[in-house]
């Protein structure tokens, strides 16, 4: 692609917003604890810092700040704050780097918090985690998709990805997009496009992308944790195979979906 001439430095904002989902089935009271434990475990903060260290790598962004927490009882965050270029302050003074850092605030950031939560009922049990890659510059946060998808156990990926403001061309043109895009689609590899069904819901005047994902294979012992398919009734594997698929759809499409299973979709 050719390089644009901008006159000053290219202030566009990019932001890309993942809601990732893992959907297991825990069998018992125990079970359900002790998944949650497991995710927690997976995924708490020291976990989470690696997962958005490697996305600074791969958008080729350098990190100015980290902040992460673990909660109780369940759930972590972690906050970078980044930039495009090296932090090198004027002054060598604690400061000067304040001010350069908070000056990143509103920009250029990634952020991940995780959700782990069950059904009070019927034995689902759910991970979500919301992570958000910010960038101002050159830097673009669709190259850490397919990093991303992967680093988590995700069976249904919601996404968003935003332009916002403008630069400046040597002529003052405003520029409202500096790259091509019909779809976040475009930025996935053909692995990913044939491993999830797919709805796109894109507004392209306003540069806003939306994308969801829903994984095609189901294999009913990937959603079970504390017990394996064979140790199940026929019957009963097929009721738990339509929770889970339900619990799917429902995060899939953002609303509760009819009890007759031939009035929803797919």
């Amino acid at each position: 692609m050719k390089k644009l001439k901008l006159h000053g430095f290219n202030n566009l904002t990019k932001t890309l917003s993942f809601n990732i989902y893992d959907i297991c089935y825990a069998r018992s009271p125990q079970h359900q604890q002790e998944y949650l434990a497991y995710i927690d475990e997976a995924y708490n903060a020291s976990r989470l810092t690696d997962i958005l260290t490697k996305v600074s790598e791969i958008i080729g962004a350098n990190i100015l700040n980290i902040a992460y927490q673990d909660y109780e009882p369940q759930g972590a965050s972690v906050t970078m704050l980044i930039a495009e270029e090296s932090l090198q302050p004027q002054k060598s003074t604690a400061e000067a780097k304040s001010e350069a850092v908070v000056g990143h605030l509103d920009k250029s950031h990634l952020t991940v918090h995780t959700y782990p939560e069950s059904h009070p009922d019927d034995g689902i049990s759910t991970f979500r985690a919301d992570i958000d890659v910010s960038t101002c510059g050159l830097i673009s946060p669709l190259k850490a998709l397919n990093f991303l998808i992967h680093s988590f156990e995700s069976d249904i990926v919601i996404m968003d990805y935003r332009v916002r403001g403008f630069t400046r061309d040597i002529k003052g043109e405003k520029l409202f997009i500096d790259h091509p895009i019909h779809s976040i689609q475009n930025f996935l590899p053909q692995e990913a496009l044939e491993a999830y069904e797919m709805i796109d819901v894109n507004v392209y005047q306003e540069n806003i992308f939306h994308t969801k994902m829903l994984l095609k294979n189901f294999d009913l012992d990937n959603y079970l944790f504390g017990t394996g398919a064979k140790d199940l009734l026929e019957d009963q594997a097929d009721a738990i195979k339509d929770r889970l698929k339900r619990e799917m759809l429902e995060m899939f499409y953002g609303r509760n979906l009819s009890k007759r299973p031939e009035q929803n979709p797919l």
